[in-house]
């Protein structure tokens, strides 16, 4: 008793408002990393949810380009109306050039058959004999392009003039936006794409089964056409693409890996290495239409390249990219432990081997992603490419990097300004989607390498 006399009386009120004051603040602690957590994770449900959204407005507006409204045809090759000479053989001492010359002649003559009339013929076959149409307004229906499948399958087999072939002939664009639902159907006629014939017929043929939406390979197997805008695909931008990303692989991979592991094991630390360093990192925030110009001005203007070539855009994105690549390698070599170095070194390796031999196949996984994201940056590059001419439009598909070609992003951005925009919008968003599907693949490929080259230390 004499003891518990001999304490103060506020000591015990004292002890515990410093526990209280040390609960309270563990708790505003405890909350704000509450908080924190749940801002963090708010922060990326958002960030899913914007990805989320442009994927699948994406996919809504480009699928249904894949499919196309197709027209299956009984096509009789009538002799009368493909009125055309045997098919030349070369004679005996005839000379190539005139052989040539006689063939060359037949294939003329075979281009000037009215192909409309066949095609015309085979969809009033399919009609009522009492339904009366103009032939304007049944030629609308199938697309420009068809005309020429015709004439290139009795070039590859004359014989076939004379029967009838079954066909899948696709419709023109105007029709393919009329039975979608991409033009509203009580506009006037004067802001309607087809005549009101058309319109009917197209209709009717799509109630009789005999237009139907099908898969259409020409998306990818087709170049661009103005003609025939049914017929345009994306061969010729996916191999312009293809022949910029060997060149950006084959330029920029060893050039940026090699530059990464001279500056960051090798290069002495001295005024130079510091101006190059700056400058790299410097580049690596450049906006791309910058080396656009650069690559007019040196490539075009001064080494006289071909415009609108593969070449000259994976020279111009090599540029590009080489700064992303020399910085990400450098990251992954520094975060190699000092420990494996020190070891290779005292055990008798010389720098080098020490460098080549055990840091390098460390740094290998991380010197592949930043590759693989080098590529797909480079992939994706649409300004420095419309500088160097490659926004012009190609018919053919380029044989080699030297022919004129464009490319998936370019390609995208001309169907999107295309003034038939009621049809192209879902073409220009399948284009991003083989797009997005390419990049996804190029990030696929670097996490499964990584995962079958990855060392652990």
């Amino acid at each position: 008793m004499t003891a518990m006399s001999e304490i103060a009386p506020g000591a015990l009120s004292g002890d515990a408002s410093k526990v209280d004051l040390v609960i309270r603040s563990l708790r505003a602690r405890h909350g704000r990393e509450k908080r924190f957590r749940f801002y963090g994770i708010l922060a990326i449900g958002l960030a899913v949810a914007m990805v989320l959204l442009l994927f699948g407005s994406v996919l809504k507006q480009g699928l249904p380009a894949f499919w196309q409204a197709t027209l299956s045809l009984d096509i009789n090759l009538d002799p009368e109306i493909i009125n055309i000479d045997p098919q030349p053989v070369q004679a005996a001492g005839q000379s190539p050039a005139e052989y040539r010359q006689q063939l060359t002649a037949w294939q003329r003559s075979l281009s000037l058959v009215n192909w409309n009339q066949v095609i015309e013929k085979a969809i009033r076959a399919e009609l009522p004999a009492d339904v009366e149409i103009t032939a304007r307004d049944v030629n609308a229906i199938v697309t420009s392009g068809e005309r020429f499948t015709l004439r290139d399958m009795i070039l590859k087999d004359p014989s076939i003039i004379g029967t009838n072939v079954r066909l899948n002939m696709l419709a023109s664009a105007h029709v393919d936006n009329w039975l979608k639902g991409n033009i509203d159907r009580n506009l006037g006629d004067a802001q309607q794409q087809l005549s009101p014939g058309a319109r009917e017929l197209a209709d009717d043929l799509a109630e009789r089964g005999i237009i139907t939406q099908k898969f259409n390979p020409g998306l990818f197997l087709n170049v661009d056409s103005r003609s025939s805008p049914a017929s345009s695909g994306l061969a010729g931008a996916f191999m312009g693409s293809l022949y910029m990303m060997l060149i950006v692989i084959l330029l920029a991979v060893p050039i940026g890996v090699a530059s990464a592991i001279y500056l960051e094991e090798f290069a002495p630390t001295n005024r130079l290495t510091d101006i190059i360093e700056v400058n790299i990192n410097n580049l690596a925030a450049v906006p791309s239409i910058v080396f656009g110009l650069l690559g007019v001005a040196v490539f075009i203007n001064w080494f006289h390249l071909p415009l609108s070539a593969p070449l000259v855009g994976g020279l111009v994105l090599t540029l590009m990219t080489l700064p992303t690549i020399i910085i990400a390698t450098r990251s992954t070599l520094r975060a190699i432990p000092p420990s494996i170095r020190q070891a290779a070194l005292g055990l008798g390796a010389s720098h080098t081997q020490a460098i080549f031999h055990h840091v390098l196949p460390l740094a290998l996984p991380g010197i592949l992603t930043a590759t693989i994201i080098g590529v797909a940056q480079a992939l994706g590059e649409t300004a420095p490419l419309l500088l160097i001419g490659m926004n012009a439009f190609v018919a053919n598909i380029p044989a080699s990097p030297v022919d004129p070609a464009t490319a998936l992003p370019v390609q995208i951005y001309l169907w999107q300004a295309n003034e038939n925009y009621n049809f192209f919008l879902s073409r220009t968003n399948a284009a991003i989607i083989v797009l997005l599907a390419l990049m996804l693949l190029l990030n696929a490929i670097a996490i499964f390498l990584r995962q079958r080259i990855q060392r652990r230390w």
